[in-house]
């Protein structure tokens, strides 16, 4: 089972939730086993502002889980916020040590070890050592060469760095919570993994907007690879918050009603109601245009933000633009921005069942990411106490099999049946 089944834990602290998710690859397939969402008020996007109710979210998160698959969450993979993100990109270049001269894993974790020695500086952590290219004879590829005959190997190799300080407590929270870190990635670099963007990028720029709550991501993603990000801070709780300054309504209704409850891109929507509440014993309503004419204002001050923003991007070449996290729930978003912008926008939300939200995004993108690295690292963890959850399973599968025969569908439609003759 060791060998065909891996199963790992993903983790993001958003802006106003912890978002933990188990899944397996079983046979290069990609199965989620347990989703979790807890709400989280010690996380902004920009710091930890409580850390002690991060380590309380990240561990009701894991306890729940728990509950749920019989298996305790040992190690997760985390996503660090793109806050401060920096890329330094660094060629490499190492003898290949092999007596046979032939290129290994060694000289990649030789390449790698060389390009990790730059010196960052004191305000930033390393978090990712990505590999774009390699190159042996002068031919570049971007798969490892492995087994390829040449004296040096060349890999161009990028440092994703985060801040500092929100890394740490990040990671502090977690570890605090009774959970290790396995490995890091900002979440940018996971929205671009679990959306395939980074082959999409090779021949022209995509530009991410991971919109959150407090604040909106932008990530540039060009030749395939993740060459900027930075935070704006307008997010679905700031345009929603007119909403409650008008009408009272709470904030993370406000933002469910954003969400699912206003066509954005409509200038004449539904009169009929989309939310009904009481206030001291007197029925409220608001509808659909109600709710569309109190955020457009709001929504009208993200646009021109991000057309600010994306300007010069645009300039540069062809470009895409994908919105994600909760931003990719909302309709007609995407329509708004694309007139604005003049380029092809899209809002994206994960096919994989069981994380068909777009706030899963960045944390579905972390089993991809890491999976990625594993030919490199040559780690083999599960996340979970994989002794107990075999053992659950197994159980679970014994007594089904062994129970009652009543308990499947056939049987209980044939005792349907046969009891309807009898009456």
């Amino acid at each position: 089972m060791a060998n065909d089944k891996q199963i790992f834990a993903a983790v993001e602290v958003a802006d106003h939730e912890v978002r933990l998710i188990i899944g397996e690859f079983f046979n290069t397939r990609f199965n989620i086993i347990k989703v979790e969402r807890v709400p989280v008020n010690g996380m902004s996007y920009d710091k930890v502002t409580d850390p002690d109710e991060v380590t309380k979210a990240v561990r009701t998160a894991a306890e729940n889980a728990k509950k749920m698959i019989s298996a305790e969450v040992q190690r997760v993979i985390l996503a660090i916020p793109s806050f401060r993100a920096k890329r330094y990109s660094f060629k490499s270049t190492v003898d290949v040590e092999g007596i046979d001269g032939v290129v290994t894993i060694q000289d990649v974790r030789n390449a790698i070890k060389k390009a990790e020695s730059m010196d960052i500086g004191r305000a930033y952590a390393l978090v990712q050592t990505v590999c774009v290219k390699y190159t042996v004879n002068g031919i570049s590829t971007r798969r490892i060469p492995l087994g390829e005959r040449c004296s040096q190997l060349t890999v161009d190799i990028d440092l994703l760095c985060a801040d500092r300080q929100l890394a740490y407590d990040l990671v502090s929270c977690v570890e605090n919570a009774g959970l290790s870190v396995m490995d890091i990635f900002l979440d940018v670099y996971g929205v671009g993994k679990e959306s395939a963007l980074f082959e999409q990028a090779i021949d022209h720029q995509v530009v991410i907007l991971k919109m959150e709550r407090e604040a909106t991501t932008l990530g540039l993603l060009r030749k395939g690879r993740l060459t900027s990000a930075a935070m704006m801070p307008v997010g679905l709780g700031t345009i929603a918050s007119a909403v409650t300054d008008q009408y009272g309504i709470r904030t993370d209704m406000a933002v469910e009603l954003l969400k699912y409850s206003a066509r954005l891109n409509e200038e004449k929507c539904s009169q009929n109601p989309v939310h009904i509440w009481a206030v001291d014993g007197e029925t409220r309503t608001i509808n659909e245009q109600q709710l569309v004419d109190c955020v457009r204002p709001g929504i009208q001050t993200w646009l021109e933000a991000i057309q600010k923003t994306c300007v010069p991007i645009l300039q540069a070449g062809k470009t895409t633009v994908m919105i994600t996290g909760e931003g990719g729930e909302t309709q007609g978003l995407d329509s708004l921005l694309e007139s604005v912008l003049g380029v092809p926008v899209r809002c994206y939300i994960p096919e994989t069942l069981g994380g068909r939200n777009a706030g899963l995004t960045a944390c579905l993108g972390l089993f991809y990411a890491y999976l990625d690295k594993l030919p490199i690292t040559g780690q083999s963890e599960d996340s979970l106490d994989m002794e107990a959850f075999i053992k659950a399973v197994s159980y679970r599968d014994k007594k089904s099999s062994d129970g009652n025969r009543e308990d499947t569908l056939t049987n209980k439609l044939r005792g349907l049946f046969t009891e309807g003759k009898r009456n």
